[in-house]
């Protein structure tokens, strides 16, 4: 049975979009994943570009609000910001990272937020921990 998983973030435009992309590719056999904000944006088109530099194809992605998944249950909650974050109470495990907020970034630093969050993705949650 796979894992579910909640990123979360303020606008799910950004952070949390390329957190549910990165680990759907990485490790989607192992994990349901889920993203959302409790302000939602659109997601930039730059982010969309930055993530199909890496194979990450974000078509049908949108970002949604944390009132979409209020009752569900998740195996991780993990909230992704640099400042103060939407707060989700369904999971039975939380993790929180923080990552610069990419609105309004250039590309170069969209490239670095992807790296860091791929990076920390690799580390929190390869299958292998499981």
């Amino acid at each position: 049975m796979k894992s579910k998983v909640l990123f979360i973030c303020r606008n799910n435009s950004g952070r949390s979009q390329m957190a549910e992309g990165i680990l759907r590719a990485m490790y989607g056999a192992h994990y349901e994943v889920h993203s959302a904000g409790s302000d939602p944006k659109d997601i930039s088109p730059l982010t969309i570009q930055v993530m199909e530099e890496i194979g990450v194809d974000m078509t049908g992605h949108r970002p949604k609000s944390l009132r979409e998944f209020e009752g569900e249950k998740f195996d991780i909650v993990a909230s992704l910001c640099d400042e103060a974050c939407p707060v989700f109470l369904g999971g039975e495990r939380y993790l929180h990272a923080e990552f610069p907020d990419p609105r309004g970034a250039d590309i170069d630093t969209l490239r670095r937020i992807r790296d860091e969050i791929s990076d920390w993705i690799k580390k929190e949650f390869n299958p292998e921990k499981l």
